[in-house]
């Protein structure tokens, strides 16, 4: 039975043989990395109920600026730290900085400050954390094995989406809302011996024609290299855009989501939305250890980065015809599974075929600042429809399902560009 094992997993899994131990790891390191940000996620979302539309578009602004911030200041680290420092100097930067929230929450009679302060920062980290990640894994496989293995990660980054809110959920009562804080900084310093053991298997890991990268030397450049990279380039900026309008599309079912659940404590809020993440990831679990690979492999990436844009136009229809709490919620599982199953792991396919310049330095421009700044443009545009013009979800839904057309269109453009292999070299020119 064991000398079949390999076989049988490379025919379910499609991972071959000399792969395993990498992609073991790499799995583990993807459901470790989003378990602790589930701890947080509920806790995170449940203060948003407190706060008004404005308030939270407030919030959202801020974020984006820190976000533009963060990302200078990380597109500096990046040109003079090694590789080898890099990615687990930044998991223990974050288990550093929940520590210190902690202390924080615990120590002040008045937590208001340090709750929005909060809210925003792990809304920075639910960026920042996973695009750090996919760089990092798009630096070790090659472009015909992202096809195959990215799947597999992304099922592991479920099934650790599932086992967070599951921990949030039995913990909250009984431990309290801050000290999961603890909990999530101790996963975080549990990828550090994952990304060692990663870095000396690169040689053994890497696909034929995949470059290696050489963890002892820096990329060098400057802060704005990031910055200047995405804007020189269509392909990013095309790939821009279909995060754009994933984050116009994801925001205007936020708010609608937080507003109907105004009603509940705290407590109840943080169960509510830990059950929600369960049904999302549970959903998703499945559909990205099994199918996204032979989507991908298949039918091409311009059919899977399409599809699940396709699938929200007919959900906003749905919602436009029949509004409702129970339709949104529904809408909800389903953009954010197919978002983590299909159209995340796709989208990470594009990076196989840049520079690692661009994979560390442009992409978390993308990943956070283009994401963020849709995140801004799309609460104040949702604030200005519901309470400026004062549009209902019907209304709302319908410029949502005209969105995700134009969503589905771009996936297509950029999934074409990736297989004919018309993607240009991307590098990143400093002077």
């Amino acid at each position: 039975m064991s000398s079949n094992l390999p076989n049988m997993l490379y025919k379910l899994i499609r991972v071959e043989p000399r792969e395993i131990p990498a992609a073991a790891v790499s799995f583990l390191f993807a459901f470790t990395l989003m378990a602790s940000y589930y701890l947080l996620r509920p806790v995170r979302d449940a203060m948003s109920s407190e706060w008004t539309d404005a308030e939270l578009s407030w919030l959202w602004t801020l974020n984006f600026f820190i976000s533009t911030g963060a990302v200078l200041l990380y597109g500096w680290i990046v040109s003079r730290v090694r590789l080898k420092r890099l990615v687990p100097g930044i998991y223990l930067f974050f288990a550093l900085s929940f520590l210190l929230f902690y202390a924080a929450a615990i120590g002040l009679r008045d937590t208001a400050l340090v709750d929005q302060a909060f809210y925003v920062w792990v809304s920075f980290f639910a960026l920042f954390h996973i695009s750090v990640f996919w760089s990092f894994t798009s630096d070790i496989y090659s472009r015909a094995q992202a096809r195959r293995l990215f799947g597999l990660f992304g099922a592991g980054a479920s099934i650790g989406a599932v086992v967070g809110p599951a921990l949030t959920v039995s913990l909250v009562e009984s431990l309290g809302v801050y000290n999961l804080l603890l909990l999530a900084a101790l996963l975080l310093v549990l990828l550090l011996p994952m990304i060692f053991f990663l870095e000396r298997s690169r040689a053994t890991t890497a696909g034929q024609g995949q470059p290696q990268a050489d963890p002892l030397v820096t990329i060098g450049g400057n802060l704005f290299g990031g910055f200047r990279d995405f804007v020189s380039h269509r392909f990013l900026l095309a790939i821009g855009l279909f995060i754009l309008l994933y984050t116009l599309m994801s925001t205007f079912v936020y708010f609608e989501l937080k507003n109907a659940m105004a009603e509940y404590d705290r407590a109840a809020r943080s169960q509510y939305w830990g059950y929600m993440d369960l049904a999302v990831n549970t959903l998703a679990i499945l559909t990205a250890l099994f199918a996204t690979g032979r989507l991908a492999t298949r039918c091409g990436l311009a059919v899977t980065l399409a599809l699940v844009p396709a699938i929200m136009v007919v959900g906003w229809l749905a919602v436009a015809v029949a509004p409702g709490l129970m339709a949104l919620i529904g809408l909800q599982i389903v953009r954010r599974a197919g978002n983590y199953a299909i159209t995340k792991p796709g989208r990470e396919m594009l990076f196989t075929g840049v520079e690692r310049d661009t994979r560390y330095k442009t992409k978390p421009v993308i990943d956070i600042v283009v994401y963020r700044g849709g995140d801004v443009a799309a609460g104040w545009t949702y604030t200005a429809l519901a309470q400026g013009v004062g549009l209902g979800l019907g209304a709302i839904a319908l410029a949502a399902a005209a969105i995700a057309v134009l969503w589905a269109l771009i996936g297509v453009f950029l999934g074409n560009r990736h297989e004919r292999g018309a993607v240009e070299p991307v590098i990143v020119t400093e002077t």
